[in-house]
């Protein structure tokens, strides 16, 4: 099998290039080297196995063209975007050209050139807005969700909120569509919050491997102040440890006669969501400190809570997670202390 990971330098895609090196297969890396972390995930990477990497702009058509056509991929995972609120509200242009325009040079180009290749498409939770049309329960450390027991599930109406939400839930849409109209084997994931390994978090995107950083810099003594936190910090996820995700991808790609033109909800399920002040209560005990933190304004479009039923998942190609949160906290906090 010969497979493509766009953005394949970032925390998911050089997990799941070291995946495919770790199968034997044929890997071919397309990133631009934009994000925080991705030249040391490079540097690994090539530390691992053999590649073709091409340092290239998903932006740019001739770029996309170029790798697909020269590496004939049998499956596309791409994982190339602008994957943070906060930098779509400063430049929603860049969010737009990188997010919609990305993903439409990779779905343009397997249409025209090789429409048996399989493409799956990082989507997000956003794509369901900012889901305040529920009613929710205040608890001591959480806000739950009436009537959404098992969290929230792919029937619930598409709402794109904010220019991430728009730019993300368009691409979402024309992968599904262009499955429906020109017979492409397109998945989609619209993921919760997902962690691990490889990851460098910063304070606009991936919230746990941040505040494992601020706690294990607590710890050293190296955070004098207090961190800062958006909202009460009583807003759930549902977390996901990287590790699991890997599995999901290649189970869905070895199902995809069943899972092509559809979307899945993928995350931790309920048994694994957390809120921001039960994560602390899990790093305070975990690293034996105390958290003091300060309290800022809600961020812009921010749910409350975000569970995924991850059912669908389960009924169409049988994945379900393997690694708590408890675990899957103890694990990140051994690859923080690591960088």
């Amino acid at each position: 099998m010969r497979y493509l990971i766009t953005g394949g330098c970032g925390f998911l895609g050089s997990n799941l290039a070291a995946e495919v090196l770790q199968r034997g297969d044929e890997l071919f890396v397309f990133d631009n080297l934009y994000r925080t972390g991705t030249e040391q995930n490079l540097k690994w990477l090539r530390s691992l196995g053999e590649f073709k990497f091409y340092h290239s702009d998903i932006r740019s058509y001739n770029d996309v063209e170029y790798a697909i056509r020269d590496c004939k991929p049998d499956v596309i995972f791409h994982l190339a975007g602008q994957v943070a609120m906060t930098t779509s509200l400063e430049n929603p242009r860049f969010d737009f050209e990188v997010n919609v325009i990305g993903g439409n040079n990779v779905l343009e180009v397997v249409r025209k050139f090789l429409p048996d290749t399989i493409v799956t498409y990082s989507s997000t939770n956003k794509v369901y807005g900012d889901l305040e049309w529920i009613e929710y329960i205040e608890s001591e450390t959480r806000y739950k969700a009436k009537d959404f027991e098992k969290g929230f599930n792919e029937k619930i109406s598409l709402d794109f909120q904010s220019p991430y939400g728009c730019s993300k839930g368009a691409t979402d849409q024309y992968m599904l569509d262009y499955a429906k109209m020109f017979d492409l084997k397109t998945v989609v994931f619209r993921h919760s919050s997902i962690f691990g390994g490889r990851q460098y978090a910063t304070a606009d995107q991936g919230w746990i491997g941040w505040f494992v950083k601020q706690a294990i810099d607590i710890k050293n003594g190296t955070l004098k102040d207090n961190f800062t936190i958006s909202g009460s910090g009583k807003q759930v996820r549902d977390v996901l440890f990287g590790d699991d995700l890997i599995k999901c991808y290649f189970s869905a790609i070895n199902s995809i006669e069943k899972t092509k033109g559809q979307a899945f909800n993928i995350g931790g399920g309920m048994s694994n969501s957390l809120s921001l002040l039960e994560l602390f209560v899990t790093l305070e005990k975990e690293l034996d400190i105390e958290m003091k933190y300060t309290n800022l304004p809600w961020r812009i479009s921010d749910q409350k809570v975000y569970v995924a039923d991850i059912d669908k998942a389960k009924d169409y190609f049988g994945w379900s997670p393997s690694i708590n949160s408890d675990e899957g906290v103890r694990k990140m906090v051994d690859w923080v202390k690591t960088i």
